[in-house]
């Protein structure tokens, strides 16, 4: 491979697709440090609002805004590791994370029901349960080609009467070898996530947080906002050790701009305020660069994920992510 040349720009049986030259990525790269710089994220928690302050960020407890300069940004992305391991109960169903790696396949979800075959073209729809997740959780350790095991459907029977993720999180581990990837994380529940962890390794902490068997997706709410939940996982899942998949989903002519180039300007400035966050919190933590991010159904009012344009953006995210040295998590259509 020539230098500055990314994986992404290679031919696959005479198919070619190259989303942008050095000068363009560059550019898309100066105006997002513009505007984590200039104008900032709101940060709606005030323990990351004060360790972003520290770490010596403008920041505003009135408006809750941020302003990150560019050298707080580029030493985040110097601590950040370019590879890391996501493990599982077995050590054959442990998978690397790499910066410029293999390309991993997991399932995506979460639902919140379930399409019962009733026979001669009949269905039932209902809400799924934790036994649907249960075997999601077995079909996917299963099959091959799945790298680790994303929440599939939610358990709904524990919405409003119990800690739902954390019953998530208990049926997918039992139920699966591979590492699980919580996509629901709630951040006043990461700490019993954490005991989980310990406990499945009789109670090794060293062990736990240098084995992790689960990792956590959380969204930035677009555009450029970390909530309070947002933060909190991100916070805790670096000092515990949990790798964090910091994942916007910005709707472009939504609440992003309908230019993707513009869309890609504030995805990247959310997806980086998070990393920077992490690395704040914990230099070193584990961190994906994240997305799910697609176009908005002006029509319809929805995020159709199936669009074409789903899939450019996830294409030139992945070029984000290379560019930064991250490992890289998108969705596919």
């Amino acid at each position: 491979m020539k230098p500055n040349q990314y994986p992404g720009r290679s031919m696959m049986q005479g198919l070619k697709l190259d989303l942008f030259s050095d000068e363009g990525i560059e550019a898309i790269d100066r105006a997002t440090m513009d505007v984590l710089a200039n104008y900032g994220v709101q940060v709606s928690d005030k323990e990351a609002i004060e360790i972003f302050e520290q770490a010596g960020c403008e920041v505003n407890y009135e408006t809750k805004m941020v302003k990150i300069p560019t050298g707080i940004v580029r030493k985040a992305l110097a601590t950040a590791p370019k590879k890391f391991y996501l493990y599982g109960r077995e050590d054959h169903r442990t998978v690397e994370q790499e910066h410029r790696g293999r390309v991993h396949y997991i399932c995506f979800g979460t639902g919140i029901q379930m399409c019962d075959y009733l026979g001669e073209g009949k269905f039932k729809t209902r809400d799924s349960t934790g036994k649907d997740l249960a075997d999601a959780a077995k079909i996917c350790d299963w099959a091959d080609g799945i790298s680790y095991f994303a929440l599939a459907v939610s358990a709904r029977e524990w919405a409003g009467v119990g800690a739902e993720d954390v019953h998530e999180l208990l049926i997918s581990l039992e139920n699966t070898t591979k590492h699980f990837h919580h996509i629901d994380p709630v951040a006043e529940n990461v700490e019993y996530y954490r005991d989980i962890v310990e406990a499945y390794y009789g109670g090794d902490k060293k062990l736990a947080r240098e084995k992790p068997i689960m990792s956590m997706l959380v969204c930035p709410t677009s555009p450029l906002e970390l909530s309070h939940n947002a933060a909190q996982v991100i916070i805790k899942g670096a000092r515990y050790g949990i790798p964090v998949n910091v994942l916007s989903m910005a709707m472009a002519g939504g609440s992003s701009s309908v230019h993707l180039a513009g869309t890609l300007v504030t995805h990247s400035a959310e997806i980086l305020s998070g990393i920077v966050l992490s690395q704040l919190a914990c230099p070193g933590a584990s961190v994906w660069y994240g997305s799910s991010t697609t176009t908005f159904d002006l029509k319809r009012g929805t995020a159709p994920v199936g669009s074409p344009e789903l899939g450019v953006i996830s294409a030139a995210v992945a070029k984000l992510g290379q560019f930064y040295g991250l490992p890289v998590y998108v969705a596919g259509t």
